[in-house]
């Protein structure tokens, strides 16, 4: 049996929920693993969760990896985990965020050096960090305002780190800078990873979950127009054109794992892993009418800039979902809820309107070589949500 075991940070999120998913599903063998440990802090009812029942798995909820001691946060874990010393892989996938970018930085700083500090503490077997980030490194989220010297695409990890100010305003640096002074006299190693937009499955509202809203907006656009309907793209001619890589999270999960595994990157301090599906990069106009056709919809692009909003037309339509609720049994209030960043669903389809592929050749050289495509991987989240009951498996 595996002497493996691992705690996912954040593993209610769009990414850590991947993470427990794949290790269950047995990546990258069916021997690798004896547990894994999903810790979050909102509770969430476990037939609710769509992982599968599998006594490895041991969900931790109620942790509050923010305002809580290290010493709270230890005791909680040695309560709901007995068996944390036995972790032997860390993979931290939370984030909060922040409109003031200093709240920010203090925040996400706080939850990786409380989460990892107590986690060394408990887990003397531990053997390697996986810290994901994401595409913030290049300054993709300044869009017009990103720096240009220097970051050229395709975005290679080798790139500089952002010119101050900039830098000091995001929070990777902070915690890369911290768990490099930590982790120095450890016999754990520990990587970082960087998707763009990561394409998964949440058990509940999230507001940065593009996949899982774009799910309900097909959904309801199937509802009131019909099989067959022509769906609008949600964004612009320019972000309709532009090239990006897609990360599905399943993808993301299985190359940090391969990379937490595998020697000899697995024993290696500091080394940065940009994630994507392929070594290619796709742009919408290749995608959109895949993912409509998940919806027997036709995905196309209007010959207009002003394009249907997608969170006005689900707020706008909140009455038709919620019939739709009760017609097709899905769950309640996974469409729409409280959004900490409003118009996040709108840069991601309009305002990431210009080129930004990845090289992803550093990853693959590890010896990972699966790559999906929009279909399998879009298609595999759509199958979760139906499953879960978040957006109808057929419609009438």
């Amino acid at each position: 049996m595996s002497s493996k075991s691992a705690v996912v940070f954040g593993a209610s999120g769009v990414s850590g929920w991947a993470f427990v998913s794949e290790i269950l599903g047995g990546y990258p063998s069916t021997v690798t693993w004896s547990r894994v440990h999903a810790l979050f802090n909102r509770p969430i009812p476990r037939d609710e969760t769509a992982w599968p029942d599998d006594e490895r798995l041991n969900v931790m909820s109620g942790i509050d990896l923010l305002n809580s001691s290290v010493e709270e946060i230890s005791a909680a874990m040695r309560s709901q985990a007995p068996d944390i010393a036995n972790v032997t892989h860390a993979y931290f996938l939370a984030f909060r965020a922040n409109p003031d970018p200093a709240e920010e930085v203090r925040e996400n700083l706080t939850l990786l050096r409380n989460a990892i500090t107590a986690l060394d503490a408990l887990a003397p077997k531990l053997g390697f960090v996986v810290l994901q980030h994401g595409g913030r490194y290049y300054g993709l989220h300044l869009m017009d305002d990103r720096p240009r010297e220097g970051f050229t695409p395709p975005y290679k990890e080798s790139m500089p780190a952002l010119p101050q100010p900039l830098r000091d305003g995001l929070f990777y640096y902070a915690q890369l800078d911290w768990l490099e002074s930590f982790s120095r006299d450890k016999s754990w190693g520990w990587c970082e990873t960087r998707p763009d937009i990561v394409i998964g499955f949440t058990p509940t509202y999230n507001a940065y979950n593009l996949a899982g809203s774009i799910g309900v907006f097909c959904s309801l656009w199937r509802e009131m127009f019909g099989e067959g309907a022509e769906c609008p793209f949600l964004g612009t001619e320019r972000s309709w054109k532009a090239l990006w890589s897609s990360s599905s999270a399943a993808v993301l999960a299985r190359q940090a794992v391969h990379v937490s595994v595998t020697e000899p990157w697995c024993r290696i301090k500091g080394e940065a892993y940009n994630g994507a599906d392929s070594l290619t990069a796709s742009s919408w106009s290749e995608r959109w009418p895949v993912v409509c056709s998940f919806f027997g919809l036709k995905g196309v692009r209007l010959e207009r800039d002003d394009p249907v909003e997608m969170r006005t037309f689900v707020k706008e339509n909140k009455s038709a979902w919620e019939a739709m609720e009760t017609k097709y049994g899905l769950r309640r209030g996974f469409a729409d809820g409280p959004v900490q960043e409003p118009i996040w669903e709108h840069i991601m389809m309009s305002m990431f309107d210009f080129d930004r592929p990845y090289d992803v050749s550093k990853v693959y050289g590890t010896g990972f070589s699966e790559e999906r495509g929009t279909a399998e991987a879009w298609g595999l989240v759509f199958e979760v949500m139906r499953r879960a009951k978040v957006i109808p498996a057929t419609f009438s």
